[in-house]
């Protein structure tokens, strides 16, 4: 599936994670992650991320994610909402 506009879900709250879909002209999924918590988790917040995006099926997306120290359940739940506001 491919995206048609942009979208966020989340917030800049603590323990929260705010993510910003948007659809590009590759085939590809770009992914800007901020959070505050990097060095400790920063892998694990890029593949809860990717994984979500893989599972729906969505291609042509870059994703702008401003971590908070947000669970994982957190960040999947977000960026389901996010993909489905922007489909």
């Amino acid at each position: 599936m491919v995206i048609t506009k942009i979208a966020k879900a989340g917030t800049l709250e603590s323990n929260d994670i705010l993510i910003m879909v948007m659809p590009n002209d590759s085939e590809s999924v770009e992914l800007e992650l901020e959070s505050i918590v990097m060095q400790q988790f920063g892998d694990e917040i890029r593949q809860v991320i990717l994984n979500k995006v893989q599972e729906m099926g969505i291609v042509g997306i870059t994703i702008k994610a401003q971590d908070k120290g947000a669970l994982n359940y957190t960040i999947s739940a977000r960026v389901e909402t996010a993909l489905k506001r922007a489909l």
